[in-house]
């Protein structure tokens, strides 16, 4: 994960990012990530902000003034200097746009990378921003539930109609469709792995990426909705942080990657095998990441033996 590495890199730097993907290729990691935020207002920081500025941002913790470049952009430049990292545009708030322009830029981006594209819409948390685009904060939801429709269609369909409660166009072209013929990959994230989250991720997501660590409970009600669709388990790719809940041991600097591999441990055994992890959590220098990412690919291992 490569947004929110203020430590790592300058906010406006964005060319150092850029440039880390490679090393992040050449590390053997199977992609990166990169999130947004269009404008944050206030309220982001309502919680208080983390004491350690390496620590996990969420909900109402984060500085109002924290640069968010958009994310599209940068994986562009990324896909430009990498030849087979996957490209993951995660946290993309989706119910800011109108399904046909970001569906666009998506299936454009998906062609430039050749089919290295996943994305994961989300409809996020901050009022404030919402307001500010002057869109619905209440029908973030079902906008997306309605995109996710659209985006079916555009992928697929040689002409586009579609008559819904947010969105409306008749005998419409999309072209040119993205790299794969049902459309980049897609990850459902969210808080957690909500029942509406699964109804998302058995219509429409090749993987589920919550932002917590999803409950046996969760596991077992995406399983069974997936066997209701004739699908399995098996089928979605199941994310999960890695080391977000192991401590900092103070407050100025970063924290041991050993922890954090020991936790991910259990989670083998529940299906989950992809672990995300925040590099700027564990170093502080961009000449420590390919180290850090190769590091962190031995022990998983290890510990999966």
């Amino acid at each position: 994960m490569l947004s929110e590495s203020w430590t790592l890199a300058q906010p406006r730097d964005l060319r150092s990012l850029v440039d880390l993907s490679v090393v992040i290729e050449r590390a053997g990691a199977h992609g990166v990530l990169v999130g947004e935020h269009v404008v944050m207002g206030p309220d982001a920081g309502r919680n208080g902000v983390p004491a350690n500025p390496r620590d996990f941002f969420r909900n109402g913790n984060q500085r109002p003034a924290d640069a968010h470049p958009s994310s599209l952009e940068l994986l562009s430049a990324m896909a430009a200097v990498t030849t087979h990292l996957v490209l993951h545009a995660v946290a993309l708030l989706s119910p800011l746009r109108h399904p046909l322009v970001l569906g666009k830029q998506l299936a454009t981006l998906d062609l430039i990378s050749q089919g290295r594209l996943v994305f994961m819409p989300s409809t996020s948390w901050q009022r404030e921003e919402y307001a500010a685009l002057a869109v619905d904060f209440e029908k973030r939801g079902e906008i997306l539930d309605e995109q996710l429709e659209v985006w079916r269609g555009a992928w697929r369909d040689d002409v586009l109609n579609h008559r819904g409660t947010h969105y409306e166009f008749r005998d419409v072209y999309f072209e040119p469709k993205p790299w794969r013929p049902d459309g980049p990959l897609l990850w459902i994230g969210g808080s957690r792995l909500h029942r509406r989250a699964i109804r998302r991720a058995v219509r429409y997501a090749d993987g589920v990426f919550p932002g917590k660590v999803p409950t046996d409970e969760e596991l077992d009600l995406l399983s069974w909705a997936l066997a209701q669709e004739g699908r399995r388990l098996e089928d979605i790719d199941l994310c999960m942080w890695l080391g977000a809940e192991t401590p900092f041991p103070d407050d100025g600097g970063p924290k041991p990657l050993g922890p954090a591999l020991d936790a991910a441990a259990p989670h083998f055994s529940r299906g989950i095998g992809t672990f995300v992890m925040k590099a700027s959590q564990y170093i502080d220098h961009v000449d420590q990441l390919g180290d850090l990412v190769a590091e962190a690919q031995t022990g998983l291992r290890e510990r999966l033996r």
